[in-house]
């Protein structure tokens, strides 16, 4: 059974899909099922992965780890979210980019947030 809000990846192709609607069928994609990703937190390279949140005139901006993350072709943060109380915000980061987004989010205005950013390599991170 899926749950709203699971990531999942295509070994063979590399199709991401987030769950909206939670059910009990397999998500499938190339003819074979689809991994579901594990949001991680610690671990090899967690220097460079667990998202960092710091409030700005702005509002929050989430920089990819305490060392910036690489934005290479090869190898790069693809892109960060954002949950605010229920409401979602995201940003598609490419290669170049710095491996950072802000949003107009006033952390001291809600009471529930969370983070996570995909790396093309080494996955899903949350902090």
């Amino acid at each position: 059974m899926t749950e709203k809000g699971e990531i999942y990846r295509c070994k063979v192709c590399g199709n991401i899909i987030q769950v909206l609607h939670p059910d009990v069928g397999e998500l499938v994609c190339s003819e074979v099922p689809m991994e579901l990703l594990t949001e991680q937190i610690e671990g090899s390279g967690e220097e460079k992965h667990v998202p960092v949140l710091e409030k700005t005139g702005e509002g929050l901006e989430i920089r990819v780890g305490q060392i910036p993350h690489p934005m290479e072709e090869n190898h790069c943060i693809e892109w960060v979210e954002v949950v605010a109380d229920g409401k979602v915000y995201l940003k598609f980061l490419k290669p170049g980019d710095q491996p950072s987004a802000e949003f107009p989010v006033n952390p001291d205005q809600v009471q529930e947030i969370s983070v996570r950013e995909y790396c093309s390599i080494h996955g899903l991170w949350k902090s």
